[in-house]
């Protein structure tokens, strides 16, 4: 076991250098000087190469990668062009309120997703499993901003007009202060989740009940209930928590979307701005934070998923 996550840490490590890579050399392609953004008005071609040598941004890509790659790690992400400070400083909130979404997501998604598969596959062939069936498959099939603007119109516009449609705490306040204005993206983000935790839950779930364990148990008088949440449910662990992992991996980049819809001021947002604006240390600090949880998630993943199956437990 301790071999295969030494393993596993070891390629999500080459993983993350790979995106670093790629991430810096896609915002090279950016047009613009950061230097020029910073001065503004003020840009004279003394200062912007006083400025551009204070930066390294004379230096080759090469060294320039590096150099950059070694503040990462000391927790120096650059300086961001549309305020002139640190980055970091200027993703410490939006950060926060990503995470904090991301939980609200993740808190209501996931039991709502594994009972509602169970329940599916506890009435396999029945109509409301059909149901069920359709109603994730539509679900699972429509774009999270489909979604939002759906729930947009029906509970912030013509329709109800209960819930506010974007976000807009005071300044110097937190998002989670406005309970409300969580609804709509929390609401969203579970909706495109559950249905893919359900299905497999389901799918997983109707595997395992026709096992030999499972009919050797009800052939012994065992109830029903007790058959599916004391026997079939551990067995199915497994795959179900590789699923839910993935599904929560997906939401640090499927987030962005979502919160530039409801302009919720996240990481999201900030890549968004940051593009807009050219803020080139911005665009990279943001790209690998993202990165960084979804692979961080895809290794819990598969640690969770060695841990629930003996079979895999014992073969690494």
């Amino acid at each position: 076991m301790g071999k295969f996550i030494l393993r596993r840490l070891a390629v999500s490590i080459f993983i993350l250098f790979a995106v670093s890579i790629i991430i810096f050399c896609a915002t090279l392609l950016l047009p613009g000087s950061p230097a020029e953004a910073i001065l503004g008005q003020q840009a004279t071609p003394e200062r912007i190469a006083a400025l551009e040598a204070e930066m390294n941004l004379d230096k080759p890509p090469v060294e320039r990668y590096f150099l950059w790659l070694g503040g990462v790690f000391a927790g120096d992400f650059g300086t961001s062009t549309s305020t002139g400070g640190p980055v970091s400083d200027l993703l410490g909130e939006p950060l926060v309120n990503s995470l904090v979404l991301m939980a609200l997501a993740a808190l209501f998604s996931i039991p709502l997703g594994i009972f509602v598969g169970i329940y599916s596959a506890w009435w396999r062939g029945y109509k409301r499993d059909t149901t069920i069936t359709w109603i994730t498959l539509i679900l699972a099939a429509m774009p999270e901003f489909v979604i939002g603007i759906a729930l947009i119109t029906l509970f912030a516009t013509s329709v109800f007009q209960v819930l506010p449609a974007v976000t807009m705490n005071p300044p110097g306040s937190h998002v989670w202060e406005y309970p409300s204005q969580l609804v709509l993206p929390t609401l969203t983000l579970t909706l495109v989740v559950s249905p893919y935790i359900a299905r497999m839950t389901r799918a997983t779930m109707i595997e395992t009940l026709d096992s030999g364990y499972v009919e050797m148990a009800r052939l012994k008088g065992v109830p029903e209930r007790r058959v599916i949440f004391g026997h079939a449910l551990p067995h199915a662990v497994g795959p179900i928590a590789q699923v839910v992992a993935i599904q929560l991996a997906w939401l640090a980049g499927g987030i962005v979307v979502v919160e530039y819809l409801f302009r919720y001021p996240g990481l999201g947002v900030a890549l968004i701005d940051a593009v807009n604006y050219r803020d080139v240390q911005v665009v990279q600090a943001v790209s690998l934070l993202i990165a960084a949880v979804y692979v961080v998630v895809n290794l819990l993943a598969d640690i969770i998923g060695i841990l629930a199956n003996p079979k895999l437990r014992s073969n690494s």
